[in-house]
């Protein structure tokens, strides 16, 4: 019962192998010039290249090169095969057989990984050209300059006035303490003085130097603060309306330039390995078919999305047309390459086998022995080989399903064979 019991177990292990028997036999037993005579099938084949030991079934440490008895317990010794290598045992096959298989094989070779991610995102101000326009204190809104959203302004340009009672007190202390000097005497005229504290909170109200030094030479004071606007761009938010009163740090306008733009795309976790900060990218919009722009990773988020296992990569882009938009979606192909060499096979030799990887390697004179790699990067038809092979090494691109159930098939027999004599 013990001895059912294993062979079945056995016997279902290799039932997937045991499907390519047929087709093998058929290889096999074809006539050909150089083959023998006498054809064989491949379970003949598979026992003809394990090697017979005799072994004790209560004593496995007792082995011996032919059949006899046990010298401890007397019993009759158990005929138990064995191979090179009882996990990965060689394939040897001969030159007939080969050919009619169609067996190739390629060299292992060094070389870069590149690869294009192709990738879905959308457009977004770019944030270093994005200027609020706040108040530095309470006042009411005059001579409105700029009355809408979508307007483009220039560096410079007047946006609005704003009167504001503290703006005047500032000015008439920055009047007295020009007319002052260190010993606290007043002069009769005003002096121009970098270290009046007054002129440095004057400069916070946003009062340029330009204006500060017309108040100090002519000793009149103004009685609206101007705002400017600090950068070319298109007016995003327009908050205000003639004599609105404000109220201190209110957002009066936001203007964007969207000569350069962000690309926020969620790259998943998996192609991380492949993004690095400048990579090249080109991106198309729905919107303009036929048309891209060419842009560069500029940033990598440090926190991955938990719910979507991604991270955020941006990239920046010029857009000097002005035609992509933010919140615009897009069409994002960066090109990656790795800048060191690696070791690599064409993708169609690595056997995925449960949770091993296998390549049957050719070693020369019909002889195949199958092995286990550790693969990484994968692309154009190409795999990394992470462990496993060395450069130069030969593996099998066509046929190896064969050579891999022959191999496996001998290991079966080792298995069934070792449990018998335990047993």
């Amino acid at each position: 019962m013990i001895m059912e019991k294993y062979v079945a177990e056995s016997v279902m292990r290799v039932g997937r192998i045991l499907l390519w028997l047929p087709l093998l036999s058929v290889f096999v037993a074809c006539d050909h010039a150089d083959a023998p005579a006498k054809t064989e099938t491949a379970l003949e084949h598979a026992r003809k290249h394990l090697d017979p030991s005799y072994v004790c079934p209560m004593h496995p440490q007792i082995v011996k090169d032919s059949p006899g008895n046990c010298p401890i317990c007397g019993m009759q010794l158990v005929e138990k095969k064995q191979t090179i290598d009882s996990i990965n045992p060689t394939v040897e096959l001969d030159h007939g057989t080969v050919q009619k298989l169609g067996v190739r094989s390629v060299a292992v070779r060094k070389g870069r990984m590149a690869k294009t991610i192709r990738l879905l995102g959308q457009v977004a101000y770019d944030e270093k050209n994005v200027a609020e326009i706040r108040t530095s204190t309470y006042g009411w809104v005059e001579n409105l300059g700029v009355r809408s959203e979508g307007l483009q302004v220039k560096r410079g340009q007047l946006l609005l006035e704003l009167y504001s009672p503290e703006y005047l007190d500032a000015q008439q202390e920055f009047l007295k303490a020009q007319k002052q000097d260190k010993s606290g005497i007043t002069k009769k005229y005003a002096q121009r003085s970098e270290s009046v504290p007054i002129r440095d909170y004057l400069r916070y109200l946003g009062i340029p130097d330009s204006s500060l030094n017309e108040i100090a030479r002519t000793g009149q004071i103004k009685h609206r603060i101007p705002v400017y606007a600090p950068q070319f761009g298109i007016i995003v938010r327009h908050n205000v309306h003639k004599h609105q009163f404000l109220e201190e740090d209110f957002l009066m306008f936001t203007i964007a330039d969207l000569s350069t733009v962000w690309v926020v795309v969620d790259v998943p976790e998996y192609q991380l390995q492949w993004i690095r900060r400048g990579l090249k990218a080109t991106i198309t919009v729905p919107s303009f078919p036929g048309k891209s722009w060419d842009g560069r990773v500029d940033y990598l988020y440090p926190e991955l999305d938990a719910g979507s296992r991604s991270l955020k990569v941006r990239l920046s882009v010029p857009n000097f047309s002005g035609e992509l938009k933010p919140n615009m979606l897009a069409h994002v192909r960066i090109a990656s390459q790795f800048d060191a060499e690696v070791l690599k096979i064409p993708s169609e030799a690595l056997i995925m086998s449960g949770e091993r990887e296998v390549v049957i390697v050719a070693l020369g004179d019909g002889k195949f022995r199958p092995v286990e790699v550790v693969s990484g990067l994968r692309e154009g038809g190409d795999v990394q080989i992470i462990s496993g092979l060395n450069e130069n090494d030969r593996v099998v691109v066509s046929g190896q399903f064969l050579l891999d159930s022959e191999a496996n098939l001998q290991a079966s027999f080792k298995r069934i064979n070792a449990d018998y004599a335990q047993h």
